[in-house]
């Protein structure tokens, strides 16, 4: 995703440990893995245009708006996994704006970006980290990620071009069927892998746009489970400039670097 010592290392990993890539255990256990056989390429069309159709709907909105849940399973130490849950309030405008509330669980988190600048904050702590960002939503989040690992489990939702996530590394995409128990709507069911990660999507039929979102792992020996819940839809509704601004309490918060949780440990000889 400088300077500074305790107080301030530890007020960069409250900022972004809830921002941590959901799947970490996953990703970090795949290291040590041994190499799997990539599955043999098999592309159903009409897969291909469920997800096509609702990367369209994404891409061709002004404004964007959700909710999401995310369920994370981790490691218990009786063995059975755990899961953990954080949830978040997504609002954007393209090309430049977006806000990112985290309200829990865990301490709660802020992401603001205006076109120009971004802040992370943790009003709990009463910290903020600001760092001067790209004209873009896509280049703010790679570099917020870059510099300071912040990440979210729906940053491919954003892109300007939700389709060519979908189409990186893509080896397989089949129909599964229709189901009515997700998201209060009738959804497609359609499941896709790439080289690093198997995901079944629950895809709206009337308004195409993704419900539902279940990953797991290739490399993952122990094939923990990664869900997110999209609801609360709202695509082209205006929205209010200082919705992308940051609020008045955060501007008297302590400022932190924006750097990596990990930053001040690593400059150490």
């Amino acid at each position: 995703m400088r300077s500074g010592g305790g107080a301030a290392a530890l007020a960069s990993v409250a900022l972004v440990a809830l921002l941590a890539a959901p799947g970490s255990s996953g990703i970090a256990a795949a290291a040590a893995a041994p190499a799997v056989a990539p599955p043999a390429i098999e592309l159903e069309p009409r897969a291909l245009g469920i997800l096509k159709g609702s990367a369209d709907a994404l891409a061709a909105a002004k404004t964007v708006s959700f909710n999401a849940v995310v369920g994370e399973e981790s490691p218990s130490r009786l063995g059975p996994p755990l899961l953990y849950t954080s949830r978040y309030q997504v609002v954007l405008q393209r090309p430049d704006k977006l806000r990112i509330l985290s309200p829990g669980d865990g301490p709660a988190t802020e992401f603001y970006y205006d076109g120009k600048s971004m802040s992370a904050f943790a009003p709990k702590e009463n910290y903020i980290a600001r760092s001067d960002a790209p004209p873009t939503i896509d280049a703010a989040l790679d570099q917020a990620f870059s510099k300071a690992q912040i990440y979210y489990p729906f940053m491919d939702l954003l892109d300007a071009d939700p389709y060519k996530n979908v189409l990186n590394g893509l080896r397989v995409a089949f129909y599964i069927g229709e189901s009515d128990s997700v998201g209060g709507v009738k959804t497609y069911m359609v499941a896709y892998a790439n080289d690093h990660a198997f995901v079944q999507a629950w895809i709206g039929v009337d308004d195409k746009l993704p419900r539902r979102l279940r990953a797991i792992y290739r490399k993952d020996p122990a094939m923990l489970r990664h869900e997110m819940d999209i609801t609360d839809w709202k695509l082209n509704v205006p929205v209010a400039a200082d919705t992308f601004a940051v609020p008045e309490a955060a501007k008297k918060a302590l400022p932190i670097p924006f750097e990596r949780p990990d930053a001040a440990a690593a400059a150490k000889p």
